[in-house]
């Protein structure tokens, strides 16, 4: 069991390890030059993403069943909608601070345990992936493919979402869940930082 939990850490650390490179923002502005492979990396070296889809998994996995993969499914699925949006134009005010804020609330959801009905918890989720899709979309028609590199930022946002699901069944002991719990402290305080930087 505890080599499994042990496991499940450094898939985490690993995989969060990418954004070390660039602590900068994932969406300069600046077009996509790639296809699959710039769009993997994205979301994966932008903390300000890697902090929201890892605490989007963390949150699944501390409610449980159906929420564990219920959060992590709405949120590509949302995210890819807001895509869309981004690549074609369609402007959305507050990109940055919806951004930033996803991090701050849903972290702040694992530190203190949020349990609110799965409705509510799938809508909170669905609404900050929508700044997080347009965000990657507006890069995506300077990307050599646009449906290569649309794969490759699901797919990035999958693993971070698996990589917070992951630590997240740590909440099954009261160290692992106090843990899990101080993971979202950590969250919660990037995204602030995030967020009065957006501001």
């Amino acid at each position: 069991m505890y080599s499994k939990s042990l496991a499940a850490v450094a898939v985490m650390l690993t995989l969060v390890s990418f954004g070390i490179a660039s602590p900068a923002l994932a969406h300069t502005g600046d077009a996509a030059a790639g296809g699959f492979v710039t769009g993997f990396l994205h979301p994966i070296l932008g903390w300000d993403h890697v902090i929201a889809m890892v605490a989007v998994g963390l949150w699944g996995a501390f409610l449980g069943a159906p929420a564990v993969w219920l959060l992590p499914v709405t949120f590509p699925l949302v995210m890819a909608l807001g895509g869309m949006l981004g690549a074609a134009g369609v402007p959305l005010p507050g990109i940055e601070t919806g951004i930033a804020a996803s991090g701050l609330v849903i972290g702040l959801a694992v530190l203190f345990a949020a349990r609110p009905p799965l409705p509510v918890a799938a809508v909170i989720v669905a609404f900050f992936a929508i700044f997080h899709g347009h965000a990657h979309g507006a890069e995506m028609p300077g990307a050599v493919s646009p449906l290569a590199y649309a794969g490759g930022f699901v797919i990035g946002t999958g693993l971070l979402h698996l990589c917070g699901i992951s630590f997240g069944l740590l909440t099954r002991s009261r160290a692992g869940a106090l843990a899990v719990r101080g993971a979202g402290g950590v969250i919660a305080a990037l995204g602030a930082g995030f967020l009065i930087g957006a501001l």
